[in-house]
């Protein structure tokens, strides 16, 4: 069995029998806790608020409308199970039972993929996509009045390309 030599360990590495030893990291300044803790904050709100607009304005969740609106993206406006749950940012499980809600709604149909007859494909419906078309000037009026009425448009230049460099590499792997 591997053992550590605690004499040779460096000082500034963390570690426990919870996770791999980890380099110690210098706390964050003053303006990097402020913003680290208005994006979790951010994080956690948004998707709330976009979520009661849309369902007390057109009957939609925002995953509902996210899924509605990939569908609306892709080839043929259908994708496997498996693409939309990754496209959506939903588990698998999650994807099947909001996809079989859709369907009961008519919003979408799912069928057995005729590529190899094992995974499943949704298609967004001629109502799905009238749902969609509905519902994105409300999705619009959300993002706008929550998030881009609040910033100044030089700085969501900036923004947009550091949160499209950190999304990026948290997608490539955690």
């Amino acid at each position: 069995m591997w053992r550590r030599n605690i004499a040779k360990e460096p000082l500034d590495a963390c570690s426990s029998k919870y996770g791999p030893r980890v380099a110690k990291a210098d706390p964050l300044n003053e303006t990097e806790e402020v913003f680290w803790r208005a994006l979790m904050r951010i994080v956690i709100s948004l998707p709330r608020c976009l979520d009661a607009d849309l369902v007390r304005t057109v009957g939609v969740t925002a995953n509902e409308y996210t899924t509605l609106m990939c569908l609306s993206e892709a080839p043929g406006r259908e994708l496997r199970m498996t693409d939309l749950a990754n496209a959506a940012a939903l588990s698998a499980s999650r994807m099947t039972r909001l996809v079989d809600d859709l369907q009961t709604r008519g919003l979408v149909t799912k069928r057995t993929s005729s590529e190899d007859g094992r995974g499943n494909v949704a298609k967004l419906t001629p109502a799905g996509l009238a749902k969609l078309k509905q519902a994105w000037p409300t999705h619009l009026a959300s993002v706008r009045g929550r998030v881009f009425d609040h910033v100044d448009p030089g700085t969501v230049t900036n923004a947009a390309q550091a949160l499209a460099e950190i999304a990026a590499q948290l997608e490539a792997g955690c």
